[in-house]
């Protein structure tokens, strides 16, 4: 097997169980490993110290698979995947939607798997996940028995490891053009081919349901609304109104449909640039008792992280502008180069710049179907809070 040999001193994060190795830490490798091939990983001295995928291109130029010698191959993926299906046992949410790879956190670097209905969604994002393809599509029909495996590696970070973006059928037939899948009783068609991520924002889920149990009688505003997901749960929650904002026209096509199949009143739907709209808002003097702020992802690394700084400010500053005495923010950041103590930072100079005295009633995070390993504490991406502006009952 080729081999990575660490500079001296470089091997402490791999000791505490982190699971990738950046370039500047390699003293050399042996042999001429080919993109995603298995090598073991020693320190200066020869201790050996992981099995990895080598990605060449990449900054993170090993993933680890295992902490022990072993042979890397099909039956190890079928294992990693029974074992991840395992932890949720007792963690499914109840939909026919859920994540059942979590990548790096189920010992599966660069792989994410997500179930909807008898559809699952494979998505991989490094060198070594391509390399093992073939292998987690069988060891996902062995194990899942969907009736289609549908691959979305399409994420913008396939450009870092130099590996081409690749849709398509992996498995099975052909998925239907919307995927139906049921959400605590609320039903969501899922464009599984064109969607963003693997179609739908399942991290999402539990918060969803957290704004229906504070959506009643309240006009909510909900910020890249995508499909509706909080929409939705706001209109089942007896709002008074909705207005959902997008920069995608198709998406709020799928939102009204989304409401629709729900049998619920119709929500206001605004195309156009946030930033823009809420300025406008604003101007207006438009206000709200609940605004929701779902961004994309503003930084992708910590490289990132100043000038996604500024973006959640500007933000988060107009929705407290926007909010009536007592309203509630829902505030998320999924950009893991922002890490929550930066972002309830962020947050908090928002309010102080619009003049509100605010505080945080609930720190949210993503579903027990998107863990986070010990120790790999890039696995929380996904964090939010409910802020409560000052005032009102």
């Amino acid at each position: 097997m080729h081999e990575l040999i660490l500079k001296p001193g470089r091997e402490k994060s791999l000791k505490r169980r982190h699971p990738w190795v950046f370039s500047g830490a390699v003293a050399k490798v042996t042999g001429k490993p080919a993109s995603g091939d298995t090598l073991e990983i020693h320190s200066h001295t020869g201790e050996f110290l992981a099995v990895a995928a080598y990605s060449p291109q990449s900054q993170i130029v090993a993933r680890v698979w295992d902490w022990t010698k072993r042979e890397i191959d099909a039956g190890f993926f079928r294992g990693r995947i029974e074992r991840a299906l395992a932890l949720r046992a007792h963690f499914l949410p109840t939909s026919d939607a859920a994540r059942l790879v979590h990548a790096e956190s189920d010992g599966l670097p660069g792989v994410v798997a997500d179930r909807y209905g008898e559809t699952v969604v494979l998505q991989l994002s490094s060198a070594g996940a391509v390399r093992w393809r073939d292998a987690l599509a069988d060891a996902l029909e062995t194990v899942v028995r969907p009736k289609t495996i549908f691959e979305r590696s399409d994420a913008d970070v396939l450009a870092l490891e130099g590996i081409e973006p690749r849709i398509g059928v992996l498995r099975g037939a052909a998925p239907p053009a919307r995927v139906a899948v049921d959400e605590a009783g609320a039903t969501f068609e899922v464009d599984v081919p064109h969607g963003h991520k693997t179609g739908f924002y399942l991290d999402q889920r539990d918060n969803r349901l957290r704004l229906r149990e504070l959506a009643a009688k309240r006009e909510v505003l909900d910020c890249f609304a995508y499909s509706g997901g909080f929409t939705v749960n706001a209109l089942i929650g007896g709002a008074a109104a909705v207005t959902a904002i997008d920069s995608s026209g198709p998406a709020l096509g799928l939102l009204a449909r989304n409401v629709a199949l729900n049998q619920l009143p119709q929500a206001e739907c605004i195309e156009g640039d946030v930033f823009q709209l809420l300025r406008k808002m604003r101007d207006q003097a438009r206000s709200f008792d609940l605004i929701v702020l779902d961004p994309p992802k503003f930084a992708p690394t910590a490289a990132h992280a100043d000038k996604a700084a500024r973006a959640y400010k500007d933000i988060n500053l107009l929705a407290f502008k926007l909010l009536r005495p007592g309203g509630l923010l829902f505030t998320f950041s999924c950009s893991g180069g922002v890490a929550r103590e930066l972002f309830q930072k962020i947050v908090a100079g928002a309010a102080l710049d619009a003049g509100v005295d605010a505080q945080i009633v609930e720190q949210l995070s993503a579903g027990a179907d998107h863990p986070v390993a010990l120790n790999f504490p890039e696995g929380e991406y996904l964090k939010g809070f409910i802020c409560r502006v000052a005032g009102g009952a």
